[in-house]
């Protein structure tokens, strides 16, 4: 289960997420951003097995590390104010479209050709149907004020599961997770809100 989570994730991360309208995040405005000046990790954060935290969870803590202390928050394991939770999960998905048919070759099966008559302007051939299946993904990252135990800013990420994306694990995380925080508009003890990462 464990794998299936970093391929899912990953694969959201690093490519299916890569545009904007694939990412969303949101905040609690009755937080006291401003109070927020430490955090740490969720015990058992992320897709990690009963025995050992995965590749996965130690290249995507490694990530949010960078981030949370660009945004000039400081790591502790003495009661910190934000606690870092992220995962994934996965859902097969079924896509039909609707698509205008091709034109039989010759005209309409020829025969029309032959007695030099044609349809009249705008026929159509009809339609074809595509039906194709995808698993796609969701994945967030999750900031909880500790004291209070509630969430108080998300990042969201949905996209098709890719397996390209999984070549090389470390490199798609560290290029993904900044997409994510480019969404966090907040600083270490700052209260107001600053205009996101573009």
């Amino acid at each position: 289960m464990s794998r299936v989570y970093a391929m899912v994730i990953i694969a959201i991360i690093a490519s299916g997420c890569s545009s904007a309208s694939n990412l969303r995040s949101d905040y609690d405005p009755n937080a006291d951003f401003g109070s927020y000046t430490t955090y740490n990790f969720m015990d058992n954060a992320g897709p990690n097995t009963n025995n050992y935290e995965s590749f996965f969870s130690q290249y995507m803590k490694a990530a949010i590390d960078i981030e949370m202390e660009k945004r000039g928050y400081v790591k502790t394991d003495d009661n910190p104010d934000l606690l870092v939770n992220f995962n994934g999960i996965l859902q097969e998905k079924t896509q039909v479209r609707e698509v205008p048919a091709s034109p039989p070759p010759m005209g309409y099966y020829g025969y029309r050709s032959a007695y030099y008559y044609d349809a009249w302007g705008g026929y159509g051939w009809g339609t074809e149907t595509h039906v194709s299946e995808y698993t796609e993904g969701t994945f967030n990252i999750d900031l909880v004020d500790n004291e209070r135990d509630q969430l108080v800013w998300e990042a969201v990420g949905v996209g098709r599961v890719s397996q390209k994306a999984l070549a090389n694990l470390e490199e798609g995380v560290m290029k993904g997770v900044p997409k994510f925080f480019a969404l966090y508009p907040f600083e270490a003890g700052n209260p107001t809100p600053v205009q996101p990462d573009k």
